[in-house]
Parts: C-alpha cells; structure tokens; sequence
C-alpha cells in the first residue's frame, strides 16, 4: 500500500499543471527502497545510466522537469498579458463589455476564465471559423475533463475533491453555453443587417437634407456620425453577443470558478495544520512556485471583463424586474433557436441513392436538432435563471446607491445645471433623438434607452481625443495660404508651356507633386534650417490625409503606383533628404543659384526618365500611363515641375531664394488645401461601411477624423471653391482644368 501511495504521489507532482493550486511532497521514510525498486525497473528496461562511482543515476530524468515548469508559467504569462491588454483596449475603447479572443489555458480555473472571455469574440467571427474555433475549444476542454476526472479516479487528485469536481460542472456548462451560443451569431447578423439597411437609408436620406441646410459643415458631420455611430454599435456583433443572456451567465460562472479558486488556495495556506501533505520535494522544484502565481494572476484579470458584463447586466435588469417584468425574463426569444429551426428545415446536402435510406437520414437529423433545440432552450432558461438569481441577491446593494445617487444630484444640481448651460455642445447633441437609430432585438426594447444613454455622447468623446492631436503645422500653412491666394497654387505648379518627355503624358495624382515640390524647396540653397524642418513636418502631416483621400476615391487602383512613387520619394526625403539616390542637401551647398539647382534637377530627372523609359519601352506601351514603373513617374513630375519653376524664375527674375521658398510652400499648401476638400466626403463614405464587423471602428476612426481636422474643414468652407461636382473635386486634373478654364 505504501508503494501505490508513493507511486500516486509522484504521479501527482508530475503533473501540477492541471490543478496548480495543490502543491503535494511526498514522504521520505521509504524513499531509498521506492528509488531502488525503480531504479532497478529501469535498468532491467535499459533506460538508467551509472555514475562514476557505479552507482544507478536515474536523476537525469528529472532534471528537465523545472524548465518544464517555466515553460507552463510562460504560456500562462502569455495569457495574462493577452487578457490585461484586452482588459485595457476595453477601458480605452469605452467598451465595458469587453471582448476578448484568447486561446489556450494551463488549468481547471483558467479554461473557465478564458472560456467565459471569448464568449463576445464569437460574434466576431464567420460561420465556418465560429465552427472551427469552438469545435478545437470543444476538443481541448473534453481532453482536459476527462484527464483531470482520471486523475481523480486513480487517486492521483485526493484533495479538493468537491472543488475539483464543481471547477469540472461549471466547466462542462461553459463549453455548453459557447457551443450554442455559436450558433445564434448567423441568425443575428443577418437580423441586424436586414434592420440596419432600413435605417442607414434613413440616415443618408437626413444626412443630405441636412447639407442642404445653413449648418456648419462640422455640425452637419456630427451629426450624421452620431446616428451612423448608434446604429455600428447596438449591431457590433460583439456587443450584440456580450448584451445576451448567455454571455451574462457566463461571467456569473467565471466569478464563481475564481471564488472556488480563492476559497482552495486560502483553505491551503490558512488552515495548514488540517492537511496531511507528505514531506519532501517536487521535480519541478522552484518552477511549481512561478506557476501557481501567474496562473491566479491571470485568472484574476481574466474574471474582471466577465464580472463587469454580469455586473452590468443585472444593474440594468434590476430596476425593470421592480416593476414586475419576470414574465419577460423566462421567455425565449425566436431568434435563439432560429438557426436550428431553418437547418431542421433544409433538405440534407448528402446524396443518398436509396429512399428509405435517406428518410432515416432525414429523420436522424431531424431527432438531432429536434435535441438540439431543446438543449438551447433549456441554456438560455438556465441563463435567465442565474441572471435572476444575481438580481435578487443584489437588489439590496443596488437600491442603497441608486438613493445615494438621488441624493448627490439633488446637492449637486446648482453645479451640474451651470455646467450645462455652458456645455453648449452637449445642449445641441440632446436635442437629437437617436432612439430611431438603435437596432436590438426581440426582447431588448428595454434596453433602447439604455444603450442610446451609454452611446449618447461616444461620438462627442472621439472627436474631442482627435482634437487634442490636429495638425498644428499643417493648419498654419493652409490659414496662411487659403485666406489670401486661395487653391491657384494647383494650377502654378505645372506650366502647360513645359514639353513633354513623351508624346503620352502620366496623370496628376495628389502626393506626388507635393512631395516633388518639397524636395526643390529642401533643395534652394541659404534658407533657414527651422523653415525647411517647418515645412517638412506640415507636409507629413498633411500627407496622411492625402493618402485617405487617394485611398477612398481610387477603389479600382489606377492610381496605385502612382502613390507608390509619391511614397518612396518622400521616404528618401523625410529620412535621408534624398530625391531617389540624388543628395538635396549635396545640391545646395554646390549651387549657388536657384537657376543652377533647378536646372540640375531637371537634368537628372531627364537622364533617369530616358534611362527607365529604354528599359521598360515594351511595358510602358503596353500599359497605361498611371501604371507605368515608378523611377519614371517621379522622374517626369520632377521633370515638369523644376522646368515650371525654372519659367516662373525667368518671368521673375530678381526673386530670390527666400522669395522662391515661399512661392513652392504656397503650392504646397493650395495641393493639400485643395485635397482637404474631400475629408468631408472620405468622413462620410467610412461612416457608410457595409462589413458589419468593421463598421464600429471606421465610424469611430471618421469621428477621430473629423476632430483633427475640423479647424480645415473649417477654413475650407469660408474659401471660395471652384464649380465642379463632387467626383470632380477628387481629382487634382478637373481642379487644374477648371482654374485654366477660368482663366
């Protein structure tokens, strides 16, 4: 008996990793003889190694086990940090519901933790990956209940029996809750979306009336975002599955697993004297210690998303079961078993020649899901059930600060009245009904004015964070340049009288000239070191909303190496201020004379062009001047550009440096003014995302938008624009060609 017991136990520290909470050491008292008999078993098997002295040595087996150890804490490592970066996506994102998409677990405690975690990530994800994932996660979670219930009956496991066993339910009703809550996501989305183009109709339709209007074109964007920013939330897939009942449940599981957790650790290192552990030492040594650690670690940050989302739930739920809404509580809605009920109905996609065999197959299926159905029925019962329960236990807590609550409003209301008054922002932004815009299911019309109350003041949020990083350089450059010369710099850069290299000409896209301008001015020999590096920083700036602009309007990819050759060169200008391979700062200090440097310029840009052109002669005629090669695409703008210069040198001949500087930065700033004018429409085309799992985040990001550059939407709208439609304004060429019309 003592050498089945001494076997279980050194089975039971070899494998700590599937309740880390125990740490078990085995006696002493019949150590040599157990070592002898296995050292001797060993031999007999070929497996054990002497020492130099001749004495057996089987300790080589052990010695890997502690960096096993570390191995096992590391994974875990790796899931806490997963877990707390989600944790703080989700606070800085403003999502308290928290989704999360983690994969593998170290324990018992965790798989729970981490199950309850991935519950809103489902919505996240198509049908076939929703299938795939929670098939592996299925897998994984059967391995690990049935080793840990061997263990258990082998003796392996011989402390905490019920907390083991409890850790074991609550793990089997997660993957239960998961796996059928996977297969809600279809039948919601396609819900949701059947509902949100309704309302997105709507919302264009108000959204044009409204730019018909005297509004600001600010006010008018918000606005729409904030109607477009209610309807991408409430149909966030993740929000949608993190809103559900089941996903409740499941954080009520998760705090319930890491209460069991605290309560088996506590009873371990509290109440010492009450266990019976054999003395001695783990082969994992020192590692068993790193191990326990991170793994309650992470199951501590993992259980805190789930906790708020249950936590949340019955807040809400509390005050409306008050009012006596427990019928509503225990009904199940349609679409929970939707899915099942449209895949009962279809026909089988397997051919069966025979007709009796194919009822039987016909019907099996049917037996299957009828099962099924009644499975998910009684998962959302249950879930309701726990919801229920969370409520009547809470209640009391919550009445107590919804009093408190009523209190410090009322001495607060003096305060809080004076700051609304002069919150004018926030005056407007209430009088805008956004109820019409919430999208929800059957049986959440009680949670319309929740979520519109949560989601009221997002947008306000989003623009406000963009306005703390506007671009300070860039606006100053547009103020002084829009105000008084307007958007002709569009038309000055390039002179009509300039020959062409080729009797085909590429077209203008935006970057292009403007970064080609910079490297001339960077180029212009005398000018002050904090005027280059000012117009530099303006230019980066600007050219990020450039290549939004590019990147909207070019859907089909005309234009794409086209902004390639306007990427490339800015990179060798920003970080080595090179145009290509030629040194602009070589240039100005060898060149004394603005004529000298524009005409060396436009001599390299020549040879490079003849060069490439030769190279690729069969390319460029087979393929359209947009998509020609790169090195010729800069080269030929570099080209026209400095032998515009060069004229408008002639024409003035005693400007000087200074002069000329100044005259290309006006350029630049008329080509980047002139392309701001499409923020509005890029602001409204990302708001119009048809991919519902990408819809949150493009309104968001045109609600950050839209605060960093609100000050040159501003500007742009005092400007007198020239009369072109809405697809004109998208091309630098139509601008070009209206200003020479005008002229």
């Amino acid at each position: 008996m003592k050498s089945v017991h001494f076997q279980v136990l050194r089975l039971r520290q070899k494998h700590p990793t599937t309740s880390s909470i125990y740490i078990t050491k085995f006696g002493s008292k019949n150590l040599d003889t157990q070592a002898e008999k296995g050292s001797l078993k060993k031999r007999e098997m070929g497996v054990v190694s002497c020492s130099n002295d001749g004495y057996l040595n089987d300790a080589k087996f052990s010695e890997p086990l502690p960096w096993i150890g570390i191995y096992i804490a590391a994974a875990s490592l790796v899931c806490l940090l997963a877990m707390a970066a989600d944790l703080i996506h989700g606070i800085r994102h403003r999502k308290f519901w928290f989704p999360y998409q983690l994969a593998k677990l170290s324990s018992a405690v965790l798989m729970c933790t981490i199950m309850a975690n991935c519950m809103p990530s489902l919505g996240s994800m198509e049908n076939q990956e929703i299938f795939m994932n929670v098939m592996a996660l299925g897998i994984l979670v059967i391995t690990l209940i049935v080793n840990v219930g061997m263990e258990m009956g082998t003796g392996v496991i011989y402390v905490y029996m019920k907390e083991h066993v409890s850790i074991l339910i609550l793990m089997l009703v997660l993957l239960g809750i998961l796996n059928f809550s996977a297969s809600v996501v279809p039948s919601t989305k396609s819900y949701l979306e059947m509902k949100y183009s309704v309302r997105h109709e709507l919302a264009s339709k108000e959204c044009a009336l409204n730019g018909k209007g005297n509004k600001a074109v600010i006010e008018r964007l918000k606005e729409g975002l904030m109607k477009y920013w209610m309807m991408a939330q409430t149909t966030s897939p993740q929000f949608v599955m993190g809103r559900s009942a089941t996903c409740t449940a499941s954080g009520a599981i998760c705090l319930l697993s890491a209460a069991i957790l605290a309560e088996a650790i506590l009873t371990s290192y509290l109440l010492k004297r009450s266990f019976k552990f054999c003395n001695g030492q783990s082969d994992y040594k020192w590692s068993i210690t790193f191990i326990l650690v991170i793994q309650c670690v992470a199951v501590v940050v993992g259980t805190i998303a789930p906790a708020i989302r249950w936590f949340t739930a019955i807040k809400f739920r509390c005050p409306k079961l008050r009012k006596g809404g427990y019928k509503k509580e225990f009904k199940l809605e349609y679409y929970w078993i939707r899915y099942l009920v449209e895949m009962k109905e279809a026909p089988l996609t397997i051919r069966v020649k025979n007709r009796r065999c194919r009822k039987l197959a016909h019907n099996a299926k049917n037996k299957f899901l009828d099962g099924c159905i009644i499975l998910q029925t009684i998962i959302v019962f249950t879930s309701k059930v726990i919801r229920l329960i969370s409520i009547f236990f809470f209640r009391g807590i919550f009445s107590f600060c919804d009093c408190f609550k009523s209190l410090k409003n009322k001495l607060c209301f003096n305060s809080t009245n004076s700051l609304n008054n002069s919150g004018s922002e926030v005056d407007a932004d209430s009088q805008l009904d956004l109820s019409r815009f919430v999208l929800y299911l059957e049986g959440e019309d009680d949670l319309v004015h929740f979520m519109v109350t949560n989601n009221y003041h997002a947008v306000h949020h989003w623009i406000q964070k963009g306005k703390k990083k506007k671009p300070k350089i860039l606006i100053q450059l547009l103020e002084r340049t829009i105000m008084s010369r307007g958007f002709k710099g569009v038309v000055e850069f390039d002179n009509h009288q300039v020959p062409c290299l080729d009797s085909k000409e590429p077209q203008n896209c935006w970057a292009l000239p403007v970064v080609t301008l910079t490297a001339i001015a960077i180029s212009l020999p005398n000018i002050s070191r904090h005027l280059i590096k000012h117009l530099v920083n303006g230019v980066n700036e600007g050219l990020r909303y450039i290549r939004l602009v590019e990147d909207c309007f070019d859907k089909e990819g005309d234009f794409e190496n086209l902004k390639k050759a306007a990427e490339i060169v800015w990179l060798g200008i920003d970080l080595h201020n090179k145009w290509l391979d030629i040194d602009l700062h070589k240039i100005s200090h060898h060149k004394e004379s603005p004529k000298e440097i524009l005409e060396q310029l436009s001599h390299q840009a020549k040879k490079i062009y003849s060069a490439e052109r030769t190279t690729n002669q069969l390319l460029c005629l087979k393929l359209s001047t947009s998509k020609w090669p790169i090195k010729i695409l800069a080269a030929n703008c570099m080209y026209r550009i400095s032998e515009s210069m060069l004229l408008k040198y002639e024409k003035n001949y005693k400007c000087t440096n200074e002069q000329l500087f100044t005259e290309i930065e006006a350029m630049i700033s008329a080509i980047m003014g002139a392309c701001s004018t499409n923020l509005e429409k890029v602001i409204s085309t990302k708001c119009a995302n048809c991919v519902i799992e990408k819809r949150e985040k493009s309104v968001r990001k045109a609600a950050y938008i839209l605060g960093k550059t609100g000050r040159i939407l501003d500007l742009i709208e005092k400007a007198t624009l020239p009369a072109l439609d809405p697809h004109q304004m998208a091309s630098i060429d139509e601008w070009r060609l209206a200003y020479k019309l005008e002229i």
